[in-house]
C-alpha cells in the first residue's frame, strides 16, 4: 500500500445515516462514490470530507478574518486526516444576478474583449470599452443589463377612478398615505376628478413631474416636501436601486407593477454604440457572444492573424472545453441564472480547467446529470485532466460510464436511510464487478429492448413546432403509451415538450424538477398530506389538541419557531445555519416531545424514513397508501420531516409523480426523472410509470438520456442531430428497435452499442420490434417528411 500521506483518511464518520465509517480515499486519483439513493454518499463526501476540509482551512486564518466568514460546525466524525484544500463543484444553480453570463463565469468573455481591443476595426484599444459591466462599455440606456424595466401603467393606474377613489393602485400611493397627500395636496391636480379627464399636462404632473414643493404638516409642524410624480417616485425608490439589494417586499412591488422588455437602445446586447461599432470579419462582439459555442469555435478557426494567434488559441481551447463537455449549444451571453443544475455544474468544471493550481481536492455531485451518453465520455476526459494536473477528484455518481472510468470506487449501502451508511466495497472497478453489492451487480447489467410495445390509443398532434431551435415540423405524440424524447443536450427536446406540446395541448401536466414546496417549513409529511392524520393520531392517543403536534403551531419550539435551526443572515456571505440549542433540532417543545404514540414521540416519527413509517402506520388507511406510493417511486429513504428544500431535482420530480399514481389517466411530461437514481432504482421508476399507464390509462412523455428508460419506451422521438442551430429536426419516430440503425442519430448509435453488448443481434431485434408494432420506420432526413405509418 502507498504511503499513508497519499490517502485521505476518514475515521468514525457518523454524519446523518453513516455508521461510524472508516475509509481511505486515494490522492491524485479519480474516485467514484457509488450506492443506492440515500445510502450516505453525499453525507460522506459533502457533509463530512468537504465540510471538514473547508473548516480546517478556515482555522488556519487569523481570528479577525474568520470573524467575517461563515462558521462551519465540525461534522460528526472522529478524524479526517491528510486533507488537501477542497473545491466543491455541486449542482446549485449559479447566481450573480443579471450581469452574470456564461461568458463571464467561464472567463471566456474577457478573452473575447481582448481580441476585439486588439483586432477590431475601427480600433477601440481599450478592453473596458467592450465590457457591459464597465461604464466605458455598457449601454447608457439599460446600464449593461440588456433589458429595460418600465412601470406598466395599465396595472399601476386605473384611469376610470379619481385620486380620491384610489386611481393609483400601488400601495405606496394608498389613499391617505404621505405619498398620496403630496400628490393630492399639491394644487396641481383635482383629486375628485377621474384621471381619464386629466389634461396632458395634468397627467404628466401626476406621473412624471419632478419639480416644485408642497406644503405639508406633521404633528402640528409645517414643512415643505419635494414634489414627484408617481412613476418618477416609484422608479427612484425601487427601480433605480441594485436589483441584488432589493428586499423581498421591493421585489414583489417591482414584479407587480412593472414589465421588462429588450432595451430599445442596444437591442439587448448590453453594449454601448462605441463597442458595437467595432467589427472583426463583419461581426461585432455581440454577434459572436450570441452564437452557440460550437459555432463560435468554427468562426475563430477562420481567423488567421499571427499577431493574435496566442489569444485565438486560448479562446479556442476554452471554448473546446465547453463544447467537449456537451454545452456547445450555450452562447456566451446566456444568463447563468437560466442554467439548470447540471449545466451549472459543468460550467463550473470548465472554469476550473483553466486553473494552474494542483494538489487540490475537487468534489463533484453527479456531473453526468443531463448529459447524453455521447458526451459523458468527454466529461470523464475532463475529470481525468483535472486528476492529471496533480489533483484528487471525488465524484458522487450513478452513471455506469463514469464509474467505469474511475481509478478507485467507494460503494455505500447496502440500502438507503437506516439500511445504508456502511462501506460495501472499496477498490478498483474490476473488484467492484465481482463484489456482491447492488452497484457491482448492476454495473454490467445489459440494456434490453422491451419485449413488446403498447399500441397507442390515440394521438396528440403537434403542428408547426418552431420554439427556439425547432424547425417547424409536424408530428404526432401517441397517447396511452410511454413516449421518450431523445437527442443530445440542446437538440430541442425541452422546447418540443414544454414550449410546443404543452402550449398546443394545455391539459398536459408538467412534472418537473422544481422544488414542490418553496418554503423551508414544507416537509415530505406536509406535502403528501400525512402530517394531518399523524397529528390527529397523536392527539387521540394523548387526549390533547392536535395543534400541539404541529411545528408551525402551538407545539413549536419558541426559540427556532419550529424550524429546528437558527439562521443568521450575513448579507453578502452565506447564511449561517446552526442547530437550535433549545430543541436540538427536533422542532417541538419538551412538553410536546413527552407525548407518545405506541412508544414514539412526534419528533421520533418525523425522523423516521418513509419505509420505517410505512411499517409503523401499516394499519392507518389514511397514511399507509400514501407512503406506499412514495416507496413505489423509490423515495422510501426520505425522512417524513425532511424539508423539501433539501431534495434534489430528481427527488422533487418523483415526489410529485407519486401524487399522480392514484389519479385516473392524464397526460404527463417528465423531465429526466432518472436524475439521482441508482441503476437498481431506475427499475422501480419504470414500474411506477408502467403502473400509471396500465392501471390508470395515463399518457407519459419523458425527456431522457438514460438508455434503460429509452429501451423501455413504447415510442421514441429522436431530435438532432446536434445541439442549437444544428439540431431541432426529427431524426426518427417509432419503437425503440427501429432507432438502432437510424442514420445520423447519436442516441441510436449508443443504444445499439448497449443492446449489442447484451449479446443481442441488433438487426434481429430491430426487425422483430418494428414488425410487432406494425410500423415501418427508418431515419428521417427531412423534418417535413416525418410520417408515422400507424
Amino acid at each position: 500500500m502507498q504511503n499513508v500521506t497519499e490517502w485521505i483518511e476518514v475515521r468514525g464518520a457518523r454524519e446523518h445515516n453513516l455508521r461510524a465509517v472508516d475509509v481511505a480515499v486515494p490522492k491524485r486519483a479519480l474516485t467514484a462514490v457509488t450506492g443506492v439513493s440515500g445510502s450516505g454518499k453525499s453525507s460522506l463526501v459533502f457533509d463530512t470530507i468537504a465540510v471538514e476540509a473547508r473548516r480546517q482551512l478556515n482555522e488556519t486564518l487569523p481570528a479577525f478574518v474568520r470573524g467575517f466568514l461563515p462558521a462551519l460546525s465540525r461534522p460528526a466524525v472522529d478524524a479526517v486526516e491528510h486533507l488537501p484544500a477542497v473545491i466543491t463543484v455541486d449542482q446549485r444553480r449559479l447566481r450573480g444576478g443579471a450581469r452574470s453570463t456564461v461568458g463571464t463565469i467561464t472567463d471566456i468573455a474577457p478573452l473575447l474583449r481582448l481580441l476585439f481591443s486588439r483586432a477590431g476595426q475601427p480600433s477601440v484599444p481599450h478592453v473596458d470599452a467592450f465590457s457591459f459591466n464597465m461604464p466605458a462599455g455598457m449601454c447608457p440606456g439599460c446600464e449593461g443589463i440588456g433589458e429595460a424595466t418600465v412601470v406598466d401603467l395599465d396595472v399601476f393606474l386605473d384611469r376610470s377612478r379619481s385620486l380620491q377613489d384610489g386611481a393609483l393602485r400601488c400601495e405606496v400611493f394608498a389613499v391617505g398615505s404621505r405619498n398620496w397627500q403630496i400628490l393630492a395636496g399639491s394644487g396641481r391636480l383635482d383629486p375628485r376628478r377621474p384621471v381619464a379627464e386629466y389634461t396632458e399636462t395634468e397627467l404628466h404632473d401626476l406621473l412624471y413631474a419632478d419639480d416644485g414643493m408642497v406644503a405639508m404638516e406633521f404633528q402640528g409642524q409645517g414643512y415643505n416636501a419635494s414634489y414627484e410624480g408617481a412613476v418618477t417616485k416609484f422608479r427612484r425608490l425601487y427601480l433605480d436601486q441594485d436589483p441584488e439589494m432589493r428586499s423581498g417586499r421591493t421585489r414583489k412591488l417591482v414584479a407587480a407593477y412593472t414589465t421588462t422588455a429588450c432595451c430599445p437602445d442596444c437591442g439587448g446586447t448590453r453594449l454601448s454604440p462605441l463597442a458595437l461599432s467595432s467589427r472583426i470579419n463583419g461581426s461585432t462582439i455581440a454577434d459572436l457572444s450570441a452564437m452557440p459555442a460550437s459555432d463560435l469555435v468554427k468562426v475563430l478557426e477562420t481567423m488567421a492573424d499571427p499577431a493574435i494567434a496566442p489569444l485565438l488559441n486560448a479562446l479556442w481551447a476554452r471554448l473546446e472545453d465547453l463544447v467537449g463537455i456537451g454545452l456547445g449549444y450555450l452562447s456566451l451571453d446566456r444568463r447563468t441564472a437560466s442554467l439548470s443544475g447540471g449545466e451549472a455544474q459543468r460550467v463550473k468544471l470548465v472554469r476550473q480547467l483553466a486553473s494552474s493550481l494542483n494538489d487540490l481536492l475537487y468534489v463533484f455531485d453527479e456531473p453526468s446529470i443531463g448529459m447524453h451518453p455521447r458526451d459523458v465520455s468527454r466529461m470523464t476526459d475532463l475529470l481525468r485532466a483535472l486528476r492529471d494536473k496533480g489533483n484528487s477528484v471525488l465524484v458522487v455518481e450513478h452513471d455506469r460510464d463514469v464509474i467505469v472510468a474511475a481509478d478507485h470506487v467507494i460503494d455505500l449501502g447496502p440500502g438507503a436511510g437506516t439500511a445504508g451508511g456502511e462501506i460495501g466495497y472499496t477498490g478498483d472497478v474490476a473488484g467492484l464487478r465481482g463484489s456482491a453489492t447492488l452497484t457491482g451487480r448492476f454495473l454490467d447489467e445489459p440494456v434490453r429492448l422491451k419485449a413488446s410495445v403498447r399500441a397507442a390509443t390515440g394521438k396528440l398532434p403537434v403542428v408547426d413546432a418552431r420554439a427556439h431551435n425547432l424547425t417547424g415540423f409536424d408530428i404526432d405524440v401517441p397517447t396511452g403509451v410511454l413516449t421518450v424524447l431523445t437527442g443530445v443536450a440542446g437538440s430541442g427536446k425541452s422546447s418540443l415538450a414544454h414550449n410546443v406540446l404543452r402550449v398546443q395541448h394545455p391539459m398536459v401536466i408538467a412534472v418537473d424538477q422544481a422544488p414542490p414546496g418553496a418554503n423551508r417549513r414544507s416537509t415530505v409529511a406536509t406535502y403528501t398530506g400525512v402530517q394531518d392524520p399523524i397529528r390527529k393520531a397523536f392527539a387521540r392517543a394523548n387526549g390533547v389538541d392536535p395543534a400541539l403536534f404541529s411545528a408551525n403551531s402551538a407545539g413549536a419550539c419558541p426559540e427556532c419557531a419550529g424550524l429546528g435551526v437558527i439562521e443568521q443572515d450575513l448579507a453578502y456571505l452565506d447564511t449561517v445555519t446552526t442547530t437550535c440549542a433549545a430543541c436540538h433540532g427536533r422542532r417541538f417543545t419538551e412538553e410536546v416531545l413527552r407525548y407518545r404514540l405506541r412508544g414514539r414521540s412526534i419528533g421520533d416519527v418525523l425522523e423516521t424514513t418513509v419505509a420505517e413509517a410505512a411499517e409503523f402506520f401499516a394499519a392507518d388507511r389514511r397514511v399507509s397508501p400514501v407512503l406506499g406510493t412514495l416507496a413505489t417511486v423509490g423515495l422510501d429513504y426520505l425522512r417524513l420531516g425532511q424539508p423539501l428544500t433539501t431534495l434534489s431535482g430528481g427527488e422533487s420530480q418523483r415526489l410529485k409523480l407519486a401524487g399522480h399514481l392514484s389519479e385516473p389517466g392524464g397526460v404527463y411530461v417528465l423531465d429526466e426523472p432518472t436524475t439521482g437514481l441508482h441503476m437498481s432504482d431506475v427499475r422501480r421508476l419504470l414500474a411506477a410509470l408502467d403502473r400509471l399507464i396500465d392501471e390508470h390509462g395515463a399518457t407519459i412523455v419523458v425527456i431522457e438520456h438514460n438508455l434503460d428508460l429509452v429501451a423501455h419506451a413504447d415510442w421514441l422521438i429522436d431530435l438532432g442531430p446536434e445541439a442549437g442551430s444544428d439540431g431541432g429536426r426529427v431524426l426518427y419516430e417509432g419503437p425503440p428497435a427501429g432507432l438502432l440503425h437510424a442514420r445520423g442519430s447519436h442516441t441510436g448509435e449508443y443504444l445499439r452499442r448497449a443492446v449489442e453488448a447484451a449479446g443481442v443481434e441488433a438487426g434481429g431485434v430491430e426487425a422483430a420490434g418494428v414488425e410487432e408494432a406494425g410500423v415501418a420506420e427508418t431515419a428521417i432526413d427531412s423534418a417535413s417528411a416525418v410520417k408515422a405509418a400507424r
